[in-house]
């Protein structure tokens, strides 16, 4: 039974380290308030005086346990190329979901109607910042929120296939999965890069401009007024949504 010293540590620290270490054991199931109260050495009270309820106490966990994951894709996410910081972030979120799989279920496979872990949320708001810079380089060929959403969903599946995988020890089976679905992805959301010397930037497809131009106006635009820019970035979406050379669907209409 996971226990945890209780000579020096206070009771918030002490119920935290237990709480995890019974997650990671267990999974969500085996984090009660009794096995918490008893691995702690603190009475039921205590847990709820200090995080209101087990659900607290859960998103304090989650908290904690991404706390140096986020701050990573944080750090990564502020320069360079996009493109490449979003091939990394995707390498970083499977690679956690791996090194900690009971955590990744609870933050990722146990919804709560209405409701998500405020750090998850806070990943996908890093994500979609990526995305907004790839769009303003002129290298996505789909809505930033498509493209996000995409990268996002994917991302979970995979990582949640290796985890199982990883738990029936047949991760070697799904060798290359991570990275081909990863390239695959990127290749349906990215623009092709234009080569060094090659062509102006006017002769890049027009979807791939609207795109970029409606991420670098998302802070607004000081000369428009509010209906002008309503009105600009609907004709930016529709434009965006023509189909472009190269992408499988067809010539870009007139």
């Amino acid at each position: 039974m996971t226990t945890v010293g209780t000579n020096t540590a206070q009771p918030r620290e002490r119920i935290l380290k237990a709480a995890t270490a019974l997650l990671a054991e267990g999974g969500r199931e085996a984090v009660s308030t009794r096995a918490v109260s008893a691995a702690a050495g603190v009475q039921a009270q205590t847990i709820y005086r200090h995080f209101g309820d087990m659900q607290g106490l859960l998103d304090e966990v989650a908290r904690q346990g991404y706390a140096s994951y986020l701050a990573a894709k944080q750090a990564d996410g502020r320069d360079g190329d996009p493109v490449g910081q979003l091939s990394r972030g995707w390498d970083m979120h499977v690679a956690f979901g791996l090194a900690n799989p009971a955590l990744y279920r609870l933050l990722y496979a146990e919804p709560r109607p209405g409701q998500q872990f405020a750090v998850t949320g806070e990943a996908h708001r890093v994500l979609r910042g990526i995305v907004e810079r790839v769009a303003e380089a002129g290298r996505l060929r789909t809505s930033v929120e498509t493209a996000a959403t995409m990268v996002h969903s994917a991302g979970m599946g995979v990582t949640l296939t290796l985890i199982a995988a990883q738990d029936d020890d047949r991760l070697s089976a799904y060798e290359g999965l991570a990275d081909n679905v990863r390239d695959a992805i990127l290749a349906a959301v990215l623009a092709p890069a234009a080569p060094a010397g090659g062509p102006e930037p006017g002769a890049r497809p027009a979807p791939v401009h609207a795109i970029a131009l409606k991420s670098l106006m998302r802070d607004g635009v000081r000369s428009l007024t509010p209906g002008e820019r309503a009105l600009l970035g609907e004709l930016l979406d529709r434009i965006a949504a023509e189909e472009q050379p190269g992408s499988g669907a067809g010539e870009t209409q007139p």
